[in-house]
């Protein structure tokens, strides 16, 4: 999901190797940049404005943006290489982590305690984040597919992703996908985000038909979508490290 418009896709356009997201906005007047917590970089569209536009205005304001996304990773949190303890605030769960150095490789999970069996901190991570999919879809399938019974929508699949720049989004074919990283959101927010893919089996775009039906069912989205994308700021880095 994309909050107030569409991350199109990613481009490779600055001198530097960062993507950034590109969020196609009904809303905007103009392209602007924005650089969130830890370096994150978003363009801003306004509906109708042409890839090639989009990568000048990225080129001319390049050396504003390195400036920007410099001074936003000093405020990032500290790089963690594996988690001592992993929290789902959409669950509120709290899981200690212990990490066992070793040759074999494997993961348990108790009610409270999670063992990570791996020789190293990348096998360590790699495990973690098959275990949060995992998480994710055995807490969040359930909670979307529930919510479209009750609001009659049709979903033909739920899949789990890991993704940097999507919360989620919705197929023509009627796949819902969300991000694993959800489960650090409230849960409020993660319901938001159910309305607003189950919102796009009825409209597949971000037309004002579309925005309606999701004040319809959720009329304080607006504060709810600026909290989904503050969001980014509560996934913790080793979810996306390698």
């Amino acid at each position: 999901m994309k909050p107030q418009g569409t991350q199109l896709s990613l481009f490779e356009t600055r001198s530097s190797s960062d993507p950034f997201a590109i969020r196609v906005s009904p809303r905007a007047r103009r392209l602007t940049a924005r650089v969130h917590v830890g370096g994150r970089v978003e363009i801003v569209v306004p509906p109708g404005v042409k890839a090639h536009t989009v990568r000048d205005f990225v080129q001319r304001f390049t050396p504003w943006i390195d400036r920007k996304v410099a001074a936003m990773r000093s405020f990032a949190s500290p790089s963690v290489a594996v988690p001592e303890a992993i929290s789902f605030a959409c669950t509120n769960e709290k899981f200690a982590v212990d990490w066992r150095n070793g040759p074999k490789r494997g993961l348990e999970q108790t009610m409270d305690r999670i063992v990570v069996q791996a020789p190293d901190e990348p096998g360590a991570r790699a495990l973690l984040q098959i275990w949060l999919k995992r998480a994710a879809h055995e807490r969040l399938a359930p909670r979307l597919l529930q919510l479209a019974s009750e609001l009659n929508y049709s979903v033909a699949r739920v899949s789990i992703r890991c993704q940097r720049t999507r919360w989620g989004s919705c197929s023509t074919r009627g796949t819902v996908s969300l991000n694993c990283s959800l489960l650090f959101l409230t849960r409020e927010v993660v319901q938001y985000l159910f309305v607003h893919e189950l919102a796009h089996t009825k409209h597949m775009n971000h037309s004002a038909k579309f925005w309606d039906l999701v004040e319809k069912i959720e009329p304080d989205y607006r504060r709810l979508d600026s909290d989904l994308l503050a969001g980014w700021r509560t996934v913790p880095d080793w979810v996306f490290q390698t």
